[in-house]
Parts: C-alpha cells; structure tokens; sequence
C-alpha cells in the first residue's frame, strides 16, 4: 500500500500524543470510551468529506487536484510525517541478519507486513497536504531488533512487543529517516531511511494516484512511484524492489474508514535471483472482509521473469509457500519441491511456520529535532499554528492559516515562473527519477549522518530570488 504518509524529550522530542483519542502507539493501546465519543464526531467529518467527493466523480486522478479541505475534516498532523513505512523499525534494522538467502527474503516480507500497521491498529485519516521543499526527518532508537530468520525450515522467534524496553545491550540502534517533497505537480516525495549499524537503507519517491468510484476511493503507486528499495551493504550490496498493491478507501457512506487491498505485488533481488509473489485477496465471511493474503518464493530470472500471478509458479519451482490476513499473522511452510530438494540449507516442512504475528504490536513513537532546532519548512513548524489551532477547535482560525500558508506556496510558484527558474531539493539530486531511486545529494548525507549522533542543527537555505535571498546565502547553507 501506499500513501502520499507524532512531548518534549532530553534533547529531542519524541513523537507528540495522537491527535485522534483511540488511535493507539506503541504505549496507549485503544481506549473504547474515548474513541466512541470520536466516532461521532469521526462520521460528520465522512459526511461532509464525501460531500466533497462527490464532485471528483469521473476525474481521472483526484491526487493531482491540490482542492483545500476545511480545516475541521483534517487530521492535525504533516504529510510528511504520516507517510512512511517504519512502524516497526525493529523488522528493518533486522533484514539482513541471515546468512540463508531466502531466510533474508523471509526478513523483507516480515517488514513488509508491518510496514503498514498503522493502519492495522487505527483509521485512516486526511492529513495535510505537503508543500514543495516541505521536509520531516526523525529518528528511531530502538534496544532490540527482530531475530534472525536463520534457519528458514524453523519459525523464529517474534519480535519484542516493545522493542524500546532495556536490554545488555549498552547504546539503542539508530534508524534515521528523512524525506522531502521534491515536486508539487505531480505530488512526489523523496525518501531515505539509514541503519548504518546493520548496514541497511531503503529509498523510493512516495506519489499516488487516485479515484473516487462513488463510494470508496482507489489508490494505485503514481508513475514516479516504483516501491520501496532496500539495500544491503553487509551482503554485497544487495537490492530489494518492494512494489505497492492498489488498494481502496472504503467506509465512506457508512462513516468508518477502512484500508481494503485486492492486488499483486512482488519483491524481487536479482542478486539472489529470488521473488515472491504476493496476492492480496477481499474476500468476504458473512459481509464482514477477511483481508487475506497468499504468495509463493522462487528463483527467477531477471532477464526473463515471465511469471506475475502465484499460480502461473510451477510448484516444482517454490521454495516458499506464505499465507496468512495481512492485518493479523502471517505463516510460511517449505513445502517437498524439487527446488528445496536441490537446496543445501532448507529441509521441507509441512507444519506452518509463524511469520509474524501483528497482534501484540503497536506503531513505534518517533524521535524528532527540538523545535528551536527546527527549521521554518520542517513539517512540524511549519504546520505548527495550524495543528495547535486545530487541537484547540479554533476551525476558523486553522482554516485561515492553511489557507495563507497554500497562498505563500503559491506566491512563490509564481515567482518562479516570474524568474523562469526550477524548484531544486534540498536533500536530493533531482526532484523525480525514472528509476523510481531518488539519491541523496551532499546535503542529504550531511543531514542524515548528523541524525545519526542526534547531531540535527542545519542552517536555513532560502530559495535564490523566491525568498528573497542572495545567491551566496543560498548556497552557504549546510
């Protein structure tokens, strides 16, 4: 799936509380009576929004039509921030960890299916729009990871419900994250995410395309929008193409939103030479969706790879068979093929081996600069008077400030085409890549290199001629 997306700490600050009541992390698991209140609230919200919708039936992408919602219909948290794919970051920091190629594979997947759990133990919400240069970077330290998937042929252990409690362990792993929006037609975000302890990172551009159908919305990956890819330095370098099934906005006419996914998607390495493919099925059990999600692991070849659905696979060929509800637990079994038999290091079994088990999970909490370390279009400060606005239920005083903060952005569009200059990122080399792999430029590395020692000062860079800048204060800038 994906997205176009929370107290003060020592130094940093760590993610502030939900803003939603019921929507649950990693330390405040849902609370009925608070989130019944909200519900209400929650489907005169939907009303209205699908409303709103009703007017973009027939239009062909609805992500490209920047249309401003009322304040009150949004939830008061960045794009930016609520857009990502770490809400475990212990699964990440873990891939990589085995020395079997497809107990490596097996590491992927189980990121994979807590990559989106946020939607799993809470709702979908609308949250801001994201401007052009608008940038969030946070951290994530966590004290224990995911354990190696060392022996495929045997399930193994889960991971911690609480990857931040203590352990021998003397200093937490750090993941870092930075993202930015890179280009405002279409909507495109840039970003990085670096564990240099496990020697892993994933990049890719965040761009969705969408549909309302009249009663839900569709969500497919935009064309600047080729998945996720991880890397693994400790293995030769070894890349992971992770790609994004469609998936719908359902709930509206009802007024409970709800993620539902029908599609397939596939992770394919052509170091290994290894896929797995994935089909997600919306099947129903007395009208009620059952969120079902089966696959199969392979070995390929990456100049001929001419199977895209699970059952075009021979089972001669899997070395994997997975199924599972993607919103609950997921099992694998090595079943008695010719392609284990010829394989030196997995022996067949036909008991179900758990995956991953997203029950006792919750999202992980954030760590994020200070706010005097912050700069003025880091995602936090620069919605801040809206957020606290809407916190406050002051709808009108929020709605204002979006509005004059939208009409700066354009302002500034204008100005651009005044001076018949291009919009360059701060982070990156380029706004878009065909490849669908952003990189990041000096600045970029220079930034996540300092999150890396909770190092976060950066200086503002004005645009050259857009903010009223001199081209030497907006190339000092580091």
């Amino acid at each position: 799936m994906t997205s176009t997306s929370n107290t003060p700490f020592a130094t940093p600050a760590t993610s502030t509380p939900n803003s939603r009541p019921g929507t649950p992390n990693l330390s405040t698991p849902p609370t009925t009576a608070a989130a019944d209140n909200q519900l209400q609230d929650d489907s005169s919200k939907l009303r209205t929004f699908l409303g709103l919708l009703r007017k973009f039936v027939g239009v062909a992408d609805i992500a490209n039509v920047r249309f401003s919602l009322p304040s009150q219909l949004i939830e008061p948290i960045p794009n930016l921030e609520y857009w990502h794919y770490l809400d475990r970051p212990e699964t990440f920091a873990s891939i990589g960890t085995s020395d079997s190629d497809l107990g490596r594979m097996l590491e992927v997947l189980r990121f994979w299916f807590t990559k989106d759990l946020k939607y799993v133990k809470g709702r979908p919400c609308k949250p801001y729009n994201s401007t052009l240069g608008e940038f969030f970077r946070c951290n994530w330290e966590i004290s224990d990871t995911a354990p190696s998937i060392s022996k495929p042929s045997k399930a193994p252990p889960q991971p911690s419900a609480d990857p931040l409690a203590p352990t021998d362990k003397q200093t937490p792993i750090t993941v870092s994250f930075l993202t930015e929006q890179t280009s405002h037609h279409p909507p495109v975000s840039a970003y990085y995410y670096d564990c240099p302890e496990r020697g892993v990172s994933a990049r890719g551009y965040d761009q969705i395309s969408a549909k309302f159908t009249g009663t839900s919305v569709r969500v497919i990956p935009g064309n600047y929008n080729r998945g996720i890819f991880i890397t693994l330095k400790n293995r030769g370098n070894e890349e992971y193409q992770l790609t994004h099934p469609a998936a719908a906005l359902g709930g509206l006419l009802r007024g409970s939103l709800y993620i539902s996914v029908a599609d397939t998607c596939t992770i394919t390495c052509p170091a290994t030479k290894l896929k797995c493919i994935l089909t997600y099925v919306e099947e129903s059990w007395f009208g009620k969706a059952q969120n079902r999600v089966h696959g199969v692991i392979y070995r390929y070849d990456p100049a001929d790879d001419k199977y895209v659905r699970v059952k075009d696979v021979p089972s001669k060929d899997v070395l994997a068979n997975l199924e599972g509800c993607w919103q609950e637990q997921i099992t694998y079994t090595i079943p008695k093929s010719d392609a284990v038999k010829a394989s030196k290091d997995l022996d067949p079994t036909s008991d179900k081996q758990l995956l991953i088990d997203l029950a006792p999970l919750m999202p992980v909490p954030k760590i994020v600069p200070p706010p005097e370390e912050q700069l003025p279009n880091e995602s936090r400060t620069f919605w801040k008077e809206v957020t606290s606005s809407i916190l406050e239920k002051r709808f009108a005083d929020a709605t204002r400030i979006k509005q004059d903060l939208e009409q700066a952005q354009r302002d500034k569009a204008a100005k651009r085409k005044e001076l018949n200059v291009e919009f360059q990122p701060r982070f990156f080399t380029a706004a878009t890549e065909s490849s669908g792999k952003p990189d990041l430029n000096e600045e970029g590395r220079h930034a996540l290199d300092g999150m890396q020692k909770r190092a976060f000062h950066l200086d503002p860079k004005p645009e050259e001629g857009v903010d009223g800048a001199s081209p030497a204060e907006s190339n000092n800038a580091t």
